[in-house]
């Protein structure tokens, strides 16, 4: 019998696209999933912010979220996810404890939702999703945010061409009609970072065409490949995968002889970097487990192997404080010592401009930027790439 979606929802096409075995061991053949830690830790901070949101909402409030219902809020979701750790449980709590600093004013008429739920018919098809929440920013504007727990901060290709930004921008246009523009909104919770994105016609209509394309892919499909990466260490099938297994085991199908053979050399090379990240992610995932272990302890010995905590110390010289040491010592002059000194490093620039943008405005952020442009040193090095061919 050929196989149907109920409906369609952005995780499941998602799935589908990075692992078509994991899609047909979650949805065709309805395996037990088993979320690792990512999951179930991104699941219980959501559910913090969402409680403590629709609180403060329902208390009809403006003014800050309260940081200490938050902790308590916190314990109860590290329990019911059954997490385990004192890092994992620090790490979340001062996710928290740093949004809800940083971000924490809110005035309850400017919340439109939490978790609101939405259907978009789609071709054949009808999308199934939810948001985190969204606010309205004037009369005329509605901000949909996104909590996200990753790791890795998003590029900003990756938020402009994010699928699931353009299925919450047509549900929220469909939720809300009065808004003529929808702003969306990755809140990344570990980077203390907001990227924000906006959707034209054409990429809602390109996003409604590829919706359809692969929901007919994921009922046509006939084979359904592994494709290894390094977020198989996450899959919540993981156990079921073969492919995973014979990656862990360090397998190979292609073993170049000749070296001189540059088809097989190309082959041998992208299987190897496929086996390689996911044997680092495994790595970590087992470091984990025993940083956990080692918490409240000098070493732990296992397998004939000591493992222990240590500290190391990294160096910062604060500048006008070191200039004065090195301008009394050498008698060089101060402005001498900037030029062979001082540089600007990118991320703190980067976070000067956001909050200077605050108070100039776009235009004069944007010639602010011009000029800063000019004056700017390009160092160029060489790089090894390697990106399969469409």
């Amino acid at each position: 019998m050929a196989f149907r979606n109920e409906h369609l929802s952005f995780s499941r096409l998602q799935r589908f696209e990075q692992c078509p075995l994991s899609f047909k061991l979650h949805y065709i053949d309805k395996r037990q999933a088993d979320p690792g830690v990512a999951l179930r830790f991104g699941k219980a901070v959501h559910a913090v912010l969402e409680t403590l949101l629709r609180e403060h909402i329902e208390q009809e409030r403006e003014g800050a979220l309260s940081e200490e219902r938050a902790v308590a809020l916190w314990q109860d979701a590290w329990a019911a996810a059954e997490l385990s750790g004192i890092a994992v449980f620090e790490e979340g709590l001062s996710l928290l404890r740093n949004y809800v600093r940083r971000h924490g004013h809110v005035d309850h008429q400017n919340v439109l939702a939490i978790e609101r739920g939405f259907e978009l018919p789609i071709g054949p098809f009808v999308v199934l999703g939810f948001i985190d929440r969204v606010d309205r920013v004037d009369d005329e504007t509605v901000e949909v945010i996104d909590y996200k727990t990753n790791r890795l901060l998003f590029s900003r290709e990756e938020v402009d061409t994010s699928l699931q930004m353009s299925l919450y921008h047509l549900a929220a246009r469909q939720l809300w009609p009065w808004a003529k523009k929808v702003r969306l909104t990755f809140e990344m919770l570990r980077h203390d970072v907001r990227l924000t994105t906006e959707r034209d016609e054409e990429q809602l209509a390109a996003a409604k065409a590829y919706v359809e394309t692969m929901g007919r892919m994921t009922e046509e499909a006939r084979e359904f490949p592994a494709r290894l990466n390094a977020n198989c260490v996450y899959c919540d099938h993981r156990q079921d995968c073969p492919a995973y297994a014979s990656a862990l085991r360090g397998e190979r199908s292609v073993v170049c002889e000749d070296l001189a053979d540059l088809e097989t050399v190309a082959r041998e090379r992208e299987e190897v970097a496929r086996l390689a990240k996911v044997l680092y992610a495994r790595k970590q995932e087992l470091e984990d487990v025993l940083k956990a272990h080692l918490e409240g302890h000098d070493e732990l010995a296992v397998a004939g192997v000591r493992y222990r905590m240590f500290t190391t110390a990294s160096k910062a010289y604060p500048l006008d404080r070191t200039l004065d040491v090195l301008t009394r010592a050498s008698g060089h002059d101060r402005q001498d010592l900037v030029g062979r000194l001082a540089s600007v490093e990118n991320k703190a620039l980067d976070a000067l401009l956001k909050d200077l943008g605050k108070t100039l405005g776009k235009d004069r952020l944007n010639l602010l930027k011009a000029e800063l442009d000019t004056v700017v040193e390009k160092r160029l090095s060489q790089r090894f790439s390697a990106k399969e061919e469409a």
